[in-house]
């Protein structure tokens, strides 16, 4: 079991901080399919909530039934950081945390994100500050560092430690490489090994197998799973019942469909059309990889004019898979 400060994180994983992905509804849906254990809130600007956004403001609400909830915030500000906790602080999730990781461009150009890696002396003021803000446990995600030559997540690590972060969560991978490449798990073993506060993998986790070989050959004490969870959401339960000795079934079409639909009638009535659209289109592309006829299904949506039409289209598109299972 981890422990993040007093909070029992069972099973040991963590639905990662993704924009435009781990919204409300995304969250709702992993959580509502089981097995993970902490679900995390796309990172926010901390100069947009202090500045009351409203729009930021809604992207942070949550239900209790997501609970345990990380709220991410991110900044190059020391006072920005620390008042934006103070409100974090106030909304009542169960955790808090620092993005010290993200490789965009326009977040590094902010000196925030993983930029803060290159600026230690920076980065150990914001999280001694933000720290002190704070009545929840914070936890700071971060990655290799800028790039090979300048390695710095062993350092900053132990920055975390001493000043009294419950666990980091590192991805495998320096800020220029971005997504590209492998990430390197032997790092996160390294990691490990320097630290006495837990520490949890999160890079190239897509299947259960690479769970398992996540924790057996790094010792992290827990894995943060991204990009894995919008191909599959059932990856959570099925690696906590790997975990737990037990079989997890094998999504079939209709609980597909099922929940591909719940998923968009949920976005459809929160969101505006027009973004609705465009975020129903990201997620088929995900939702459908891997299933016959998907980018039949990929191409028509494109033409598609509204949220109704759209899914109409998705439930033809099952309907159409269910009937060929059955012929």
């Amino acid at each position: 079991m981890l422990r993040l400060g007093p909070i029992s994180v069972d099973p040991p994983l963590v639905l990662a901080p993704m924009a435009g992905v781990t919204d409300r509804d995304f969250r709702l849906l992993i959580r509502r399919i089981g097995g993970v254990g902490v679900v995390t809130m796309e990172f926010i600007s901390s100069k947009a909530i202090v500045q009351g956004n409203a729009k930021t403001r809604e992207l942070m609400h949550f239900a209790d039934e997501e609970r345990p909830l990380s709220i991410q915030i991110y900044g190059s500000d020391v006072e920005t950081m620390v008042e934006a906790a103070r409100i974090v602080d106030e909304l009542g999730p169960d955790l808090c945390d620092i993005n010290m990781g993200c490789p965009a461009n326009k977040v590094l150009k902010g000196c925030a994100g993983a930029a803060l890696m290159g600026d230690l002396a920076l980065a150990e003021r914001m999280i001694r500050e933000v720290k002190k803000a704070l009545t929840i446990p914070l936890t700071v995600k971060f990655r290799l560092g800028m790039r090979d030559t300048e390695k710095s997540y062993l350092e900053l690590g132990r920055i975390c430690e001493a000043n009294g972060v419950a666990a980091v969560a590192m991805h495998a991978r320096t800020a220029k490489q971005g997504f590209s490449g492998t990430a390197d798990w032997s790092e996160i073993a390294r990691l490990k090994e320097t630290l006495s506060i837990p520490v949890l993998g999160n890079g190239d986790v897509r299947t259960v197998d690479d769970a398992l070989r996540m924790l057996r050959e790094t010792g992290c004490d827990g894995i943060m799973i991204g990009r894995g969870a919008t191909k599959n959401p059932w990856i959570f339960g099925q690696i906590a019942a790997a975990l737990a000795g037990r079989e997890f079934p094998e999504p079939a079409t209709r609980d597909r469909r099922d929940l591909i639909l719940d998923h968009f009638r949920m976005v459809a009535e929160r969101e505006p059309s027009k973004y609705a659209l465009h975020k129903l289109r990201k997620f088929t592309g995900w939702y459908t990889h891997g299933l016959p006829h998907g980018a039949k299904l990929r191409r028509r949506i494109n033409q598609l004019p509204d949220v109704p039409a759209f899914l109409t289209a998705v439930e033809e598109f099952f309907e159409e898979l269910l009937l060929r299972e059955a012929a």
